[in-house]
């Protein structure tokens, strides 16, 4: 499929527009010339964006509220394609559990997740075409050090497109998922350790696109970070671990 049919003058839903990856996915989704709906809890921050934009709308929303997201698909009307990245990030660990931090990266992370995707799933199987993008994380592959709440609520997106990619099979949804390393957002400022091949924020949206395009499956980056956990899968998990402590 060629980038003018999957982007230009198609409809892309995102949610997580509102900062970070998001906003950046909004703007190259933009110069693509997509048409956006755009949703975050922050509908100030959403409009400013929409403004800044060729054809976007804001449509503020709440993942973790199952109501409004039903009511949210129904304002946002058909749409071509949907990317789910919004996201809630503390580092915690397990020595130092914080709960509100862990029950937060669950319910934004993967419960709001499934709330999005309740909606948007039948939705586009009664068009009978169009696209879920599902942001997982390099995170999600393996128990890491001071991922607890955050590593697992990515690896269980991640799972969730799996099985989308199973059932929808043949219905003409076509189901993607990307798993980026790290990021320069205000979430990501919370580290406190160095992080490998951080990208910023403008090419790490290139690169979901990148993902897009190429029509498979899984796309993770940066490489060769991202080559470390394809091959930290086959290791020991303790040899595996003791890489990152």
């Amino acid at each position: 499929m060629s980038d003018t049919e999957l982007f230009r003058g198609k409809t892309w839903w995102i949610v997580g527009a509102s900062e970070g990856l998001g906003r950046a996915v909004a703007e190259a989704l933009d110069a693509e010339g997509a048409k956006l709906i755009l949703s975050a809890r922050s509908e100030e921050r959403l409009t400013e964006l929409a403004a800044t934009l060729t054809d976007a709308r804001a449509l503020p929303l709440d993942v973790t509220d199952p109501d409004a997201v039903q009511a949210a698909a129904v304002t946002a009307g058909d749409f071509d394609g949907i990317i789910y990245g919004a996201g809630f990030y503390e580092p915690v660990k397990a020595t130092d559990w914080n709960p509100g931090a862990v029950r937060m990266m669950s319910e934004v992370n993967f419960t709001g997740c499934l709330n999005v995707l309740g909606a948007a799933v039948p939705a586009l199987l009664r068009r009978g075409k169009g696209r879920i993008v599902l942001i997982g994380s390099l995170s999600g592959f393996a128990g890491l050090p001071g991922a607890v709440g955050y590593g697992a609520s990515k690896a269980a997106v991640m799972h969730v497109a799996e099985n989308l990619r199973a059932d929808l099979k043949g219905t003409g949804v076509t189901v993607q998922r990307v798993n980026p390393g790290f990021i320069r957002t205000r979430l990501t400022d919370k580290n406190d350790f160095r992080m490998p091949q951080i990208m910023e924020p403008e090419d790490a949206a290139q690169e979901v696109l990148k993902g897009i395009r190429s029509g498979r499956f899984s796309h993770s980056f940066p490489k060769p970070f991202a080559w470390l956990f394809t091959v930290g899968r086959h290791l020991p998990l303790s040899w595996f671990q003791k890489i990152f402590t």
